[in-house]
């Protein structure tokens, strides 16, 4: 059954509001996590706790329980020179800054005109209400190591 400290391996498919698909993942390549552990959204892990392997769920989760609402702080707009010369300036190119407070967010270009370039700290889906399709592949313990790392070793074994 899922609960903290266990490994969670899902194929799921989300979709937005007007049922575009977001992304997916599916038996061949499922998505595992450590449950319990913050690894994956607020809305997520409250609707996997107490599923079994075979469980599938429907869950909507709002953005509050997403990835949060649009925050209008964290659209910029930068002059070029603040980046490094090497840097690929281009729209959709991304970078990360840190926010203060230890907080770090990944900025996305969303425009260039002139010397001024706008960009977007928000993540991707903020302000989206998610729709996941999931199904549960398989739940266990977590190893010693995996709870010493706080993350699922599952798949290539690498650090993602």
């Amino acid at each position: 059954m899922i609960k903290k400290d266990m490994v969670v391996s899902i194929k799921y498919r989300l979709t937005n509001g007007s049922g575009e698909v977001l992304d997916e993942a599916d038996a061949s390549d499922p998505f595992s996590y450590l449950h319990g552990h913050q690894q994956v959204i607020p809305g997520m892990e409250n609707g996997l706790e107490g599923l079994k392997k075979g469980d599938t769920t429907k869950l909507t989760i709002s953005p509050d329980e997403g990835y949060g609402e649009v925050n209008e702080q964290l659209k910029l707009t930068l002059s070029k020179d603040v980046f490094p010369k090497d840097f690929p300036l281009e729209e959709g190119a991304q970078f990360q800054a840190d926010l203060g407070n230890g907080r770090r967010s990944v900025f996305t270009i969303l425009e260039i005109n002139g010397n001024e370039v706008a960009v977007d700290g928000n993540h991707p889906l903020a302000g989206v209400t998610l729709n996941f399709d999931i199904e549960v592949l398989d739940v266990r313990k977590a190893t010693k190591e995996e709870l010493e790392h706080g993350h699922s070793h599952e798949g290539d074994g690498h650090h993602h």
